[in-house]
């Protein structure tokens, strides 16, 4: 039997809600998605700054432990009982004015002759500076030899820098504080030095045995 009008209406309006209520679960649906998405981006965002957070603070952390590390050198470099050690400036640092132009270049040194006995300083070119005292820190270009045979152990010639070092405090070796004290500025010096005031007679610790000869150029004073 054919449907009523009115039973048609009915169906209408069946379909109408049911068409609204699929559209709003679509929409609700959607509105989930979004808003899921929406917290996805959030959360990647917070996540992003607090990569960048805890980037800052290593790189922060780099710097200080940086800085710190170099604010430390100078103690790290501080000379040893034993021997000079390099300080910034190289081999051809400023002479003192008025000094000999014959400081620029490194000076030949050769073997010893006879027994040596005891400290012997000896003036090659001299200063016109004042004279060096006890506590004073000095800067210095030197070559080591051994006294025997002339052979070169250490210079500061061949690494490209000066030495500095306080001088008659027991920071260096014996034969420096004794020979180096009353030197005036501006001097080369040959300092023969007999092994109980250089490293001893043992060569067990590396370090050049027996008597020794230095020629040390006195650049500062202070």
């Amino acid at each position: 039997m054919p449907a009523t009008t009115f039973e048609q209406g009915v169906d209408a309006v069946t379909t109408q809600n049911r068409s609204q209520k699929s559209e709003r679960r679509l929409a609700a649906q959607l509105a989930a998605q979004k808003a899921a998405e929406a917290k996805r981006r959030r959360q990647a965002w917070a996540g992003g700054l607090g990569g960048v957070a805890v980037v800052a603070v290593l790189i922060t952390v780099f710097v200080l432990v940086g800085r710190g590390g170099e604010e430390a050198d100078p103690a790290a470099s501080t000379p040893s009982a034993g021997t000079p050690s390099a300080s910034a400036g190289g081999a051809g640092a400023p002479l003192p004015e008025g000094a000999d132009p014959a400081l620029n270049t490194k000076p030949v040194v050769e073997a010893g002759t006879g027994e040596l006995t005891k400290l012997a300083v000896t003036p090659l070119i001299k200063g016109t500076g004042p004279e060096v005292t006890t506590g004073q820190t000095i800067t210095t270009n030197y070559v080591g030899v051994f006294y025997a045979d002339g052979k070169e152990f250490d210079s500061s010639w061949q690494r490209g820098e000066p030495a500095s070092f306080a001088i008659g405090v027991g920071q260096v070796i014996p034969g420096w504080d004794q020979g180096l004290v009353g030197v005036t500025v501006g001097s080369r010096v040959q300092l023969d030095i007999p092994a109980e005031l250089a490293y001893g007679t043992d060569s067990s610790g590396g370090r050049p045995s027996g008597p020794l000869r230095f020629v040390v150029d006195v650049l500062a004073a202070q």
